[in-house]
């Protein structure tokens, strides 16, 4: 099976000149937070997900393939925030982020403003050191 979501060389810029004014000022905002969180360069994912940073991944089925570290999509209704859930800290910082709900792998912001950035580059940090190559 082929990897559907995979890194492109569209400039970040260009994918934000693409959203509304809000979301284009959010997601350059992000930017900076991962940026300093990881020190990594933004490289977008498919047609919609900035990520940071890589790596593969193994299923037991055997199945492998790569995927960003840590990462956002600025989506209509909310942003949506990858990889900060994994680490045994994250319920901790979640706690304290400000409103927002939570899946498995995605933390979900209706408005950047409402939250604690801080606390959001303690969960990319966290979220960075705790991805690496793995099995699943």
């Amino acid at each position: 099976m082929t990897q559907k979501t995979r890194p492109t060389d569209v400039p970040v810029e260009e994918f934000f000149a693409t959203l509304d004014a809000r979301r284009s000022a959010e997601g350059a905002e992000l930017v900076e937070v991962y940026r300093a969180a990881t020190g990594a360069e933004p490289v977008m994912w498919g047609p919609s997900i900035v990520g940071f940073g890589q790596y593969t991944y193994r299923y037991a089925s055997g199945h492998d393939g790569v995927w960003l570290r840590t990462g956002f999509s600025p989506r209509k209704a909310k942003l949506s925030l990858y990889g900060l859930t994994e680490h045994p800290d994250s319920p901790l910082l979640l706690d304290r982020l400000g409103p927002h709900t939570a899946s498995v792998a995605c933390v979900y912001v209706t408005r950047l403003s409402a939250i604690d950035l801080d606390v959001l580059r303690e969960l990319v940090a966290l979220g960075w050191t705790t991805t690496a190559d793995s099995a699943v």
